[in-house]
């Protein structure tokens, strides 16, 4: 489930899904196992906290825990925390207070906060508001069976230690919410580029990434239960490095695509989120031999501006960037690149911000994701930088951003009218029974008629008859 608060900041502009904001909510399905104590788990966030929640709904069925989509009748309230923007610790805010109201009509149920929000604001949730249990940062949810008999005992319990070495490996995530068809699979943890408008880098650590081996046997094991789509997941997937031990044998993130590719023709592979500076050539001939790695790249930009990008600490310029940009066209033609971009950083001024907008139509991304500026304590840019863009120049900005877009991602996606794509099936159309929604490699939504003898996990070949700005429409061939 989706949470499409149309106050929040962030704006994501194609998915026919009505993923309206990068603000999401997630709740498990009912599982039908008698006995065992119910718990709930709401996500925000990044989709690195979706396979969080999964991670630790599995350490909870090891210890008897049966999930509940109704908060109501939990024994265990969770909320797995994003801290990347204002709005989104305010929502979780918000949800702690009714959460506290449950407590009170049900005393004995424990709440608890998780990741990010756990990292940052650990004494304020235990010492200052008090409501919750016990916060549990990104690398202590082993310790969660622990914390949660400390916190039905009356106390309050807290671990928010970060590590070198947790990468969840050995633990098999529980897919409960999960259309049966697509999955994520965490490669790796943390991460050590230290953007100055960033927490990330403070509330997971540095970068440790798992070995190839694990990740090709999930990878296995969701092909051989009926999953076709995987997507790996990294803060910086491209600075992916595991080095065997005994051999010293390195893998980079080329090495390993290659290895989840040959897992099977029909399994897609998919990558989240690659970091410019990381994104090398290796990287992209190795997507352009294997037809089953999707010719889809998220490469946020940020700003269109050097030296807004100096200042981000990004540790590139625009005409690195535009590099990039060219040889993605020059060896993956048919692919799409998608964006990030802050509009309204520490001292913009009105000729940056017409450098973004450039940006934007010279790239020609598919969609993007578009924020204004929040600043957030502790990080470089507030430690440094005066937030000193009026809210009201932010937001004009941002609109004018989304407008632009808008009309780019409806020129990329009518360019693909009369064009034909192999579609995976990942269930019904939101908005009719009658029709069938899947991606192209290129991640676009689509909607087609059904016909009888398919059904979701199927490959189709869909001609695009018309489009909008968020979706192809068409009918298989």
């Amino acid at each position: 489930m989706y949470d499409n608060n149309p106050t929040l900041e962030g704006i994501k502009t194609i998915d026919e899904s009505k993923q309206g904001s990068v603000l999401f909510k997630e709740q498990w399905q009912d599982a039908h196992v008698p006995g065992g104590k119910k718990f709930y788990i709401e996500s925000y966030g990044c989709q690195m906290n979706f396979s969080d929640s999964e991670i630790v709904a599995s350490i909870l069925h090891e210890v008897g825990y049966v999930p509940t989509r109704d908060v109501e009748e939990s024994d265990l309230i969770l909320i797995n925390t994003c801290s990347i923007r204002e709005k989104a610790e305010d929502t979780v805010r918000k949800r702690l207070r009714f959460f506290e109201s449950i407590k009170q009509r049900r005393p004995g149920t424990v709440v608890g906060v998780l990741g990010c929000m756990a990292e940052r604001l650990k004494k304020k949730f235990l010492e200052e508001e008090k409501l919750v249990d016990l916060v549990v940062g990104p690398d202590a949810y082993r310790d969660l069976p622990n914390l949660i008999g400390g916190a039905e005992d009356g106390r309050r319990m807290v671990n928010v230690l970060l590590s070198r070495e947790e990468t969840y490996a050995d633990i098999s995530p529980v897919r409960l919410e999960s259309n049966g068809i697509t999955a994520f699979i965490s490669i790796m943890r943390g991460c050590d580029n230290m953007c100055s408008f960033c927490v990330v880098p403070f509330t997971r650590g540095r970068e440790r990434s798992r070995d190839p081996f694990s990740i090709v046997a999930e990878a296995t094991s969701l092909f051989e239960n009926g999953f076709r789509e995987v997507t790996l997941l990294g803060q910086n997937v491209d600075s992916y490095k595991w080095e065997n031990p005994e051999t010293g044998e390195q893998v980079n993130f080329a090495g390993l695509l290659e290895m989840t590719a040959q897992v099977h023709p029909d399994l897609r592979v998919r990558f989240s989120t690659s970091h410019p500076k990381d994104m090398t050539d290796d990287v992209l001939y190795t997507m352009a031999r294997y037809d089953n790695i999707c010719k889809y790249i998220h490469l946020p930009v940020q700003s269109g501006n050097s030296r807004i990008l100096e200042m981000m600490n990004r540790t590139y310029d625009r005409p690195w960037y535009e590099q990039r940009i060219e040889a993605i066209r020059r060896i993956l033609p048919d692919a799409a690149v998608s964006s990030d971009i802050i509009t309204g950083f520490c001292s913009e001024t009105e000729a940056e911000h017409q450098d973004t907008l450039s940006m934007v139509e010279w790239a020609g991304y598919s969609m993007s994701y578009m924020f204004y500026y929040s600043e957030r304590p502790g990080t470089l840019a507030a430690r440094k930088y005066a937030d000193d863009i009026p809210e009201d120049v932010k937001k004009r900005r941002l609109n004018e951003v989304i407008r632009l877009q808008n009309a780019v991602s409806l020129r990329h996606n009518q360019a693909d009218i009369g064009k034909t794509f192999r579609v995976l099936i990942e269930g019904d159309s939101r908005k009719s029974d009658k029709d069938f929604c899947g991606r192209t490699s290129q991640n676009k939504m689509t909607v087609f008629p059904k016909k009888e003898s398919l059904k979701p996990g199927d490959y189709v070949m869909v001609r695009v008859k018309d489009a909008t700005s968020a979706t192809l429409l068409g009918d298989i061939v």
